[in-house]
């Protein structure tokens, strides 16, 4: 697809500029912080929507959702073949070099490059937090969908309010996969998902709060958001 074809509907709406700095990282599973530095970058102020991966893939995982909610059942490899899609289709150098290793472990992240990409777990939790260090950045029903009060189904995004840095369901409604691997001498090439979902109890809807699974992990209420180094 040329960036001429593309759908309006399908380029995301505006990316948000997010400043640089520095974010300290827990796994609470061995009780350790490691700092990260994270540059400015930019990232979409919602989940990839249904709307958005069927203009671009020509089709999305069959779900009674509507089109302006999170598409969900998509893979880690899936994400990563999405943003390059995307990057060619508006005229964006693509980020990823893709071969056929079924565990993903082949797959290379140019950082300089222009297009669309996954964000990393540093730079997920840094502008989750958007400057702040609670344990999520608002009052959990105001920000989030989640058990209490989803109805035990995704919604349409944008529909809470957002943090400081104007980014929306960066806590619940669906969890959004990262570029990282976990930690690959326990999990091998298991990848890092983050923000929580419509299904999870608040203890899984922190701003801190680390998930995993194998890169071709599919789930009704997991999918990613994108970002672009500049």
């Amino acid at each position: 697809m040329s960036p001429e074809s593309t759908p309006r509907r399908a380029i995301p709406e505006r990316m948000v500029g997010i400043p640089a700095g520095k974010i300290i990282l827990r796994d609470e599973g061995t009780a350790t912080n490691w700092k990260a530095e994270v540059g400015a970058f930019q990232l979409a102020p919602y989940p990839v929507t249904r709307e958005l991966y069927r203009a671009i893939r020509g089709e999305a995982p069959a779900s009674p959702a509507g089109p302006r909610t999170p598409v969900t059942e998509v893979s880690w490899k899936e994400a990563v073949l999405f943003c390059n899609l995307l990057s060619q289709a508006t005229g964006f150098e693509p980020c990823y070099s893709m071969g056929e290793d079924p565990d993903g472990q082949d797959v290379v992240c140019d950082w300089e490059a222009d297009g669309y990409r996954l964000p990393s777990e540093a730079e997920w939790e840094y502008a989750c937090r958007a400057g702040t260090s609670g344990v999520r950045y608002g009052e959990l029903d105001e920000i989030a969908w989640y058990r209490e009060n989803s109805g035990g189904e995704v919604h349409d995004v944008a529909t809470r309010a957002p943090n400081a840095w104007g980014l929306h369901d960066m806590i619940g409604n669906v969890w959004e996969w990262c570029w990282d691997v976990y930690d690959p001498r326990v999990y091998g090439p298991y990848r890092v998902f983050r923000g929580g979902g419509a299904h999870d109890q608040p203890r899984g809807c922190r701003a801190s709060c680390r998930r995993k699974s194998h890169p071709t992990f599919r789930v009704d209420d997991l999918g990613f958001r994108l970002a672009r180094s500049r």
